[in-house]
């Protein structure tokens, strides 16, 4: 396997500051060395260039909105070169926003397939149903083709299908946000699936879900507040109630086994809020499952 690193230092889209940081984080954390013992080709191409929100007014329904398409636009550019050199996109966030770059990335170079959006939020807001204007809170509705213009011209429209899009993990969702997502007709596994019914099984229903119609892998969009705060605190938007370490091993190990990731981001680590780096070493554990390590 080869894989292409591509930081994206941005926290455009998000309430708290921070996330900027991210991509160093998990780079200290030996992201490179990890993946080099699983035999895994790895070129780090360094960061997506990211205005200063003290430099921008940034105002407006949707905060940032501007900037935001500058940065995935980018991004998708990135994105789109990695996949034409047959190298599997590894997108350090920052902030969820970016996941918009790396789906509109996946379109520019003419792949299809699903997402599984592990995530404790849907991220399925638009312009007119965020009670914030936050635009972390809107990427997976703007790769489905709803929301604010600049954000759905991304990719040309919609990115993904909404049939072959699955959420895992969701525990916080807006109301109007709610009703978007049942009228799209998107797979929602809260974590009361996953307690009543395990992720094992949770995961084999997500995969075949977002892999059905023969579409060129699945995209994988983590983001590390899936798991609780007790694992990961150092998230932007943590909320209790959360997968466990095992749980989310579990599941990229799952993905692993599957053979269909072709794609994977890994957002909303906030170093100004974790302690000694755990949250980013975290993030290359679950990496390093995605991508095939085994425990023996």
């Amino acid at each position: 396997m080869r894989v292409e690193v591509i930081g994206v230092p941005v926290d455009l889209g998000a309430a708290r500051r921070g996330t900027d940081m991210g991509p160093s984080a998990i780079r200290c954390a030996r992201l490179a060395d990890r993946l080099a013992r699983l035999g895994t080709q790895v070129r780090d191409v360094g960061n997506i260039e990211v205005p200063v929100a003290e430099s921008r007014d940034g105002g407006g329904r949707v905060r940032f909105l501007d900037e935001i398409v500058e940065v995935c636009t980018g991004l998708s550019r990135r994105v789109a070169d990695a996949l034409g050199r047959g190298c599997l996109p590894l997108v350090l966030g920052g902030d969820h926003s970016v996941a918009m770059g790396s789906l509109a990335g996946r379109a520019r170079a003419g792949r299809s397939g699903g997402v599984i959006w592990v995530d404790a939020h849907a991220d399925f807001n638009t312009d007119r149903t965020s009670p914030s204007g936050n635009v972390h809170g809107m990427p997976l509705a703007a790769a489905c083709g709803h929301g604010a213009d600049g954000l759905v011209a991304l990719a040309g429209g919609a990115a993904v299908a909404h049939e072959h899009v699955v959420l895992v993990g969701t525990r916080s969702v807006d109301r109007e946000e709610g009703l978007l997502l049942r009228e799209a007709g998107i797979r929602v596994y809260s974590m009361r699936d996953i307690d009543e019914r395990g992720m094992a099984e949770v995961m084999r229903e997500a995969m075949a879900r977002a892999s059905a119609g023969g579409g060129q892998g699945i995209h994988v969009s983590l983001d590390l507040d899936v798991l609780d705060p007790v694992f990961a605190p150092g998230v932007g938007t943590p909320v209790a109630g959360g997968l466990t370490y095992r749980e989310a091993q579990l599941a990229m190990e799952m993905l692993a086994d599957s053979r269909l990731v072709c794609g994977l981001d890994v957002v909303e680590v906030n170093p100004a809020l974790d302690e000694r780096n755990r949250t980013a070493q975290l993030a290359v554990d679950l990496v390093a499952s995605a991508l095939g390590e085994r425990i023996w």
